[in-house]
């Protein structure tokens, strides 16, 4: 069977969907190893799964606290510097992984759309390679604004003009990343290549969302929209101690915006005037002075929780809008109230607005504001009727063992597997 290198940023919702991939495709007899900076292996969590440390000299032992610690801030001047990271871990991956590859042995690559060389790299040596768009599909198409924007899906010619306008600022911004990706494009004989919607698989392209919650959008044919890549198994979790009659509230910022204690304490006080339970899973980003002070609001306060299984007990969620939350929220008709803080997520946040499942919310909303939206999702059916429409393309998507079969068949053959004709095994 074949030997399959993983090229992922290291975030922890990127791995995770990346892992669940690579266990579909070790349970079809293959390979699998994941190729990184030394400390992104404490990511993985399935010790099967072999990892190969790259750019020791550039990216020492504190170097992935660093890019974690950005990433946490993504606004101001945070976000320049958050782009200068992700420059500089392409620049070391270009310059690293012709020979990590070759030295494994790897007779394909999966690529996270996010990580640009993956796919510069594996052209250059001739290896077939997929991309994964582990959030937002940074695939083009001028008709709709870009993933980190936050624009409704609009049609009139002032709204196309704003999409332009916004893509040539965002071009602007990502101008480190984008010279680093010109360079060895030219220096790999690949021809002009500028940014990372030119890095992409001419394969196969996987996506974890699905049609019905995006934007009217163009897309290559060979994009497949599995939804969420996730493990075959969730944990089951009942907890009793949650049952009461007032509704419940779930908020969780993700794994990297736990630490947002202001904003939890607002979205605390927006459940007591909305007469909500709430439950706050902060990833280990607070304190115990803050879990207390939290508590006394009348939340309840835990460092992480089986999101699926909360979501299906849940009334209402609070998120960053990250896209693995909004899956999940599908899944088990929970309404959505989406607070974006950076990356895709204000993207997916209008996208929340745009599918009718649910609403958005500055950060720098108001107790006030956030138990008005609140009232509105606990009160109004048309959010958890719009979510139930949602359910069957979701579950009938195909996930980590769809995607796996597609990444085998693009992998091995080097043929171009369209969407629509990638049918697997299991009946999907």
């Amino acid at each position: 069977m074949g030997h399959f290198a993983v090229i992922t940023p290291p975030f922890y919702s990127h791995v995770r969907a990346l892992e669940a991939l690579a266990q579909q495709l070790m349970a079809r007899g293959h390979r699998i190893t994941f190729i990184q900076q030394a400390e992104a292996c404490t990511l993985l969590s399935d010790k099967r799964i072999a990892f190969y440390a790259v750019g020791a000299r550039s990216h020492p032992p504190g170097s992935l606290a660093r890019t974690l610690a950005l990433a946490a801030r993504p606004s101001g001047m945070g976000i320049l510097r958050m782009i200068d990271n992700l420059a500089y871990t392409t620049d070391m991956l270009c310059r690293e992984l012709p020979a990590a590859l070759e030295k494994n042995g790897v007779d394909g690559v999966i690529v996270d759309q996010m990580e640009p060389s993956g796919g510069l790299v594996a052209e250059m040596l001739g290896l077939p390679f997929v991309s994964v768009a582990c959030a937002l599909p940074v695939n083009r198409d001028a008709t709709i604004p870009l993933a980190v924007m936050p624009f409704l899906y609009a049609t009139d010619a002032r709204s196309k003009k704003i999409f332009r306008s916004s893509t040539r600022v965002y071009d602007v911004l990502m101008r480190r990343q984008s010279n680093v990706i010109a360079r060895y494009a030219r220096a790999f004989g690949l021809g002009e290549r500028r940014g990372l919607h030119d890095c992409l698989s001419s394969l196969a392209q996987i996506g974890q969302t699905i049609p019905g919650f995006d934007f009217p959008r163009r897309l290559p044919a060979c994009f497949h929209a599995v939804g969420p890549l996730r493990p075959a198994q969730p944990a089951p979790f009942t907890p009793a101690e949650m049952e009461s009659e007032k509704p419940l509230v779930f908020a969780s910022l993700g794994t990297l915006q736990g630490h947002r204690f202001r904003l939890f304490r607002t979205i605390a006080h927006a459940c007591q005037r909305a007469e909500a339970r709430l439950l706050i899973a902060h990833c280990g980003g607070l304190t115990l002075a803050q879990t207390t002070r939290l508590n006394a609001i009348g939340a309840r306060t835990v460092d992480f929780a089986d999101q699926p299984a909360i979501l299906r007990q849940a009334q209402v969620v609070i998120t960053h809008a990250g896209l693995n939350t909004v899956m999940d929220a599908i899944a088990s008709a929970t309404p959505v109230l989406a607070i974006p803080l950076g990356f895709d997520q204000p993207g997916v946040a209008a996208r929340v607005v745009y599918s009718g499942i649910g609403r958005r919310a500055s950060r720098y909303a108001s107790r006030h504001t956030l138990s008005a939206h609140l009232d509105e999702l606990l009160n109004n059916p048309r959010y958890r009727e719009r979510l139930t429409a949602l359910q069957p393309a979701l579950g009938q998507a195909g996930g980590a063992v769809l995607a796996a079969h597609i990444v085998e068949q693009a992998l091995t053959t080097r043929r171009p597997v369209l969407a629509g004709r990638a049918q697997c095994s299991t009946g999907i």
